[in-house]
C-alpha cells in the first residue's frame, strides 16, 4: 500500500470542476446557441478564452518566490517552445507538427490553471479536467472550424500519450523548456531562489538534440553556481 506524500493537500473538489464553471462570465455571454452568429461568437469566445494564457504566472516559479511580475505565464513557456520545437536538425522531425504540438500542449490550463503536485488537486482530477477542457475548446471551436477541432484534439492527445516522434521531442522540449528558464532566473537573480529542484528533470529527456542543448546549459550554470559560491568565500 502506497503512502500519501503528507505535503499533499486533500483533494476536496474531485468530479465537481466544470470547464464552463472556469470560463469568465463576459465570455460566457457569447455561448447562447440561439444568439445570431452563432459560429462566429463561438470562435471568439474561443480566442477571448485563449487570452487567458497570457495571464496565469507559471506556479512552480511563484511558489519558488520569483516577483509575480517576472513569472513566465504559460503563454510565454509555450511561445519559446515553438521557437525551440523549429530549431530541431533531425530531418526526420516534422518540425511544423512539433510547433503545433508545443502551442497546444498546455492549453487546458487556460482553464485548468497551473496546477503542481501540491496544489490540492489529485492527479487523477487534474487529467480530468484537463482532458474536460480541450474536448470544451474542441466543441466551441467544431461550428466555425471543424477540421481545427479535430486537430487540437488530436495534437493534445499527441502530446498527452506521447502518440508520434514529434510528442516525444516536444516532451523533452518542455523539461528543456524549464531548465532554461531556472537558469535565466538565476543568472538575473543569483541563487536568491532555490531552483535546483528544476534540473532534475534531465535524466527524462531522450532525444538527443535537446539532451545536448540542456547539457550545456546545465554545464554553464555548476559553473555560474562554482564561481558565486568562491566569490562568497
Amino acid at each position: 500500500m502506497s503512502v500519501r506524500d503528507p505535503r499533499l493537500a486533500p483533494d476536496t473538489t474531485e468530479n465537481t470542476w466544470t470547464p464552463l464553471n472556469a470560463v469568465p462570465s463576459n465570455i460566457q455571454q457569447l455561448l447562447v446557441p440561439t444568439k445570431p452568429n452563432q459560429k462566429i461568437n463561438y470562435i471568439l469566445a474561443f480566442i477571448q478564452i485563449v487570452h487567458l494564457l497570457k495571464t496565469q504566472r507559471r506556479t512552480g516559479w511563484v511558489d519558488k518566490g520569483i516577483p509575480s511580475h517576472k513569472a513566465e505565464s504559460i503563454s510565454d513557456h509555450m511561445y519559446r517552445m515553438s521557437i525551440i520545437s523549429m530549431c530541431i536538425p533531425n530531418e526526420k522531425v516534422d518540425t511544423d507538427k512539433c510547433v503545433k504540438i508545443a502551442l497546444v500542449h498546455d492549453i487546458a490550463e487556460l482553464l485548468v490553471g497551473d496546477i503542481t503536485p501540491f496544489g490540492g488537486v489529485s492527479k487523477a482530477e487534474k487529467h480530468r479536467r484537463e482532458f474536460e477542457s480541450i474536448k470544451f475548446l474542441a466543441e466551441l471551436i467544431e461550428p466555425y472550424n471543424p477540421k481545427f477541432s479535430s486537430e487540437i484534439m488530436e495534437l493534445w492527445l499527441d502530446y498527452e500519450e506521447i502518440r508520434t516522434l514529434e510528442a516525444r521531442y516536444v516532451k523533452d522540449i518542455d523539461k528543456f523548456e524549464m531548465i532554461q528558464q531556472a537558469w535565466d532566473y538565476e543568472q538575473e537573480f543569483g541563487l536568491q531562489h532555490d531552483l535546483t529542484e528544476f534540473y532534475n528533470s534531465r535524466p527524462a529527456i531522450v532525444s538527443q538534440e535537446i539532451g545536448e542543448l540542456c547539457d550545456e546549459v546545465i554545464r554553464q550554470r555548476n559553473e555560474f553556481v562554482e564561481n558565486l559560491r568562491a566569490q562568497q568565500g
